[in-house]
């Protein structure tokens, strides 16, 4: 598990200065495709004092398995990893979610979260309270659509994750999970490159498995180490592996 979710705290520039909570949302980049983009300055106006900015580093749990839950999270950078453990210690990552996903979906029906949720990168997230979301709910309606979409896409991924990282052949799963990693790259083409022991937790192979599989790939060009945990796609190289992988 991870550390300990820190305290949260409201935004800062590079100097150090203190940013009001409104500021933050009012500037924020991922606010068009988050849960309240639909709202306009006034409403935002009247909840940013209720919504909380926090920032994790890597390996630090944002909140655990059977927490009560209270609130759900907008992840506005980084990638965060959804991971159980079982009775006999055994980790098993889910899924992962990066930016503009909103998670602890379970909270809105006050059950408590379904997995530890800890993160892999630099992250930063918005802490929404269910009573406020529940508040909304009654003055926008269309909110409540919103996070019925929401919950699809979350049900989507977690399938995504069963059906083409969970089974078949170990070449195949390790293909898609770069693949899938893509989707949380930075701008500039790096991405977040797991360890072999969380490449193992995701696709159910040993580290001895992911680790052949990993310097394989390397060889063939398609995935180009920048430092110990990030690394670049050559895009074009693994569509050519996927389709070979998919004729054989």
């Amino acid at each position: 598990m991870g550390q300990p979710l820190p305290i949260a705290v409201t935004s800062t520039q590079a100097s150090g200065t203190y940013r009001p909570q409104a500021e933050v949302c009012a500037s924020c980049t991922v606010r068009q495709f988050a849960l309240f983009g639909a709202l306009d300055e006034a409403a935002l106006a009247q909840i940013h004092y209720r919504i909380a900015d926090i920032r994790l580093e890597p390996g630090q749990t944002l909140y655990s398995a059977q927490d009560s839950g209270s609130a759900v999270f907008t992840v506005r950078r980084g990638v965060l990893r959804m991971e159980r453990s079982s009775e006999s210690g055994e980790r098993r990552i889910l899924r992962l979610a990066g930016r503009t996903d909103l998670i602890g979906l379970e909270s809105i029906l006050h059950q408590t979260y379904a997995a530890d949720a800890v993160a892999c990168t630099e992250v930063e997230v918005c802490r929404i309270p269910r009573v406020l979301i529940d508040e909304l709910s009654v003055a926008h309606p269309g909110l409540t659509r919103d996070l019925m979409k929401r919950w699809q896409r979350a049900l989507d991924d977690a399938d995504e994750w069963l059906t083409e990282l969970a089974r078949g052949p170990a070449r195949h799963r390790m293909l898609r999970l770069l693949l899938k990693l893509s989707e949380y790259g930075e701008d500039d083409g790096r991405l977040w490159l797991p360890t072999r022991q969380e490449m193992g937790a995701m696709l159910d192979m040993t580290f001895e498995t992911a680790s052949r599989l990993v310097s394989a790939l390397r060889r063939e060009g398609v995935l180009k180490s920048v430092d110990g945990r990030q690394a670049r796609l050559d895009m074009d190289a693994l569509m050519v592996a996927l389709r070979e992988d998919g004729e054989r």
